[in-house]
């Protein structure tokens, strides 16, 4: 997100942020072209084509949970930022935080329910809540830290998983077996390949806007806090990593190339054979329900969270000796309006696929989705750098600023004396 304007400005880091909120894209296109049972499996609509499949299997190792992995260790390293901004202007760190916490968590409600499902600003929201008692940590504390958060995030799914693998199997206790069978059940018919859900979200996402906020407010309604309840420890770790990464000048673009290199080259070599084996593992399971559950929410997360880190030393290797001058810039600029680019992305996306819009929803393959995120990418690309070249930030960063301080900020910038 948007750092305030007294920090110092690394455009390192806002370029990485510019590729996360891309990113995030890539990660989110499925969820709003395709019924949410297609995100993790591709035979939920039916039998899958080898180009659909093989889609899925790079997304599954390279870029799903990654991409989030990602964009939440900038949340981390932003957060600093501003606390830092903030107490070198003179004001109170902890009512600059915690104003803009609480704004975002407002801005997440209404994301999830007026505009799309896949919000991430309430979860990060209450994160950041949290967050702010680790400011004063060192790196190595950070690290530590963050472990058991991660450890937690990877225990209570892969529990989960274990009791409904048991109860697949018929070892459970009789106790805990009956309660069991009815969460697999549940999970079958959301996830499994002859989910009944995919048709129902179908004609949901094809009807009327009315239609589906009456949805989202009515059975989806806890939706929000589930969310936070699964992810809240996984996601926390994460920013922690992101905080010890920005206090380590990593994210600051300050390492040695051949660091970044060493990194990248280091975490792509230990996650990818993991993630490989566990999107094997699915496939020959027939994609089923336990084993997508298993294998997306608890067993990839520790390889998740290492791939994140070598994408991030990947990023930074690539913006300091491959990307030119004007290409870092553009991507700076769509990194400091990551929290504009967020919410219009959802708002394009939505009405491009659903039924209020174009009603494209269910129609386009998984591979020719990435269509519309190369024309997403372009507008965010475009548009950032000439918005910023006339306004001092993009116009939901400056919403936000302004309700989080109370005050109607500056907007734009003072025109050059002729």
């Amino acid at each position: 997100m948007e750092a305030q304007a007294a920090a110092p400005r690394y455009e390192s880091l806002d370029a990485i942020r510019g590729v996360a909120v891309m990113g995030i894209l890539a990660m989110n296109i499925v969820a709003f072209a395709l019924p949410f049972p297609a995100y993790s499996n591709p035979a939920a609509g039916g039998a899958p084509g080898e180009l659909d499949l093989a889609t899925w299997f790079f997304n599954f190792v390279f870029v799903d949970s990654k991409m989030r992995g990602l964009f939440s260790m900038l949340f981390g390293a932003s957060t600093l930022l501003v606390i830092d901004g903030a107490a070198a202007a003179g004001r109170s760190a902890a009512g600059a935080h915690y104003s803009r916490m609480v704004w975002l968590a407002i801005f997440g409600l209404m994301h999830f329910y007026l505009i799309w499902f896949g919000d991430i600003l309430f979860l990060y929201a209450v994160c950041g809540l949290l967050l702010f008692l680790f400011r004063g940590l060192s790196v190595k504390a950070l690290l530590l830290w963050s472990i058991p958060f991660l450890l937690i995030g990877i225990f209570i799914p892969g529990s989960l998983w274990s009791m409904l693998s048991m109860a697949q199997a018929g070892t459970l206790p009789p106790d805990a077996a009956t309660a069991m069978q009815e969460a697999l059940r549940q999970m079958n018919s959301e996830m499994g390949p002859s989910t009944p859900v995919y048709a129902q979200e179908l004609a949901l996402y094809l009807g009327s806007y009315a239609d589906i906020v009456a949805h989202r407010t009515t059975d989806m309604r806890g939706d929000p806090i589930f969310f936070v309840a699964m992810f809240l420890w996984e996601t926390l770790g994460l920013m922690l990593i992101g905080m010890a990464l920005f206090k380590s000048r990593m994210l600051t673009g300050e390492w040695e190339a051949a660091r970044y290199r060493k990194w990248a080259i280091g975490c792509f070599l230990i996650a990818t054979p993991p993630l490989v084996a566990l999107a094997f593992y699915q496939v020959d399971d027939g994609f089923d329900a336990v084993s997508i559950f298993g294998s997306s929410i608890a067993l990839s997360v520790p390889f998740d969270t290492v791939m994140t880190v070598g994408w991030a030393a990947l990023i930074m290797l690539a913006i300091k000796t491959v990307a030119s001058p004007g290409v870092r810039a553009r991507l700076a600029a769509a990194g400091r309006m990551a929290f504009t680019n967020y919410l219009v992305t959802s708002i394009v996306m939505t009405t491009i696929f659903y039924g209020y819009g174009l009603g494209l929803f269910g129609s386009v393959g998984r591979l020719a989705l990435y269509l519309f995120c190369i024309g997403m990418w372009a507008v965010m690309l475009l548009w950032s750098k000439p918005w910023l070249a006339r306004f001092h930030y993009g116009p939901l960063e400056w919403l936000w600023r302004s309700l989080s301080r109370r005050s109607v900020q500056p907007m734009r910038k003072a025109s050059p004396v002729q």
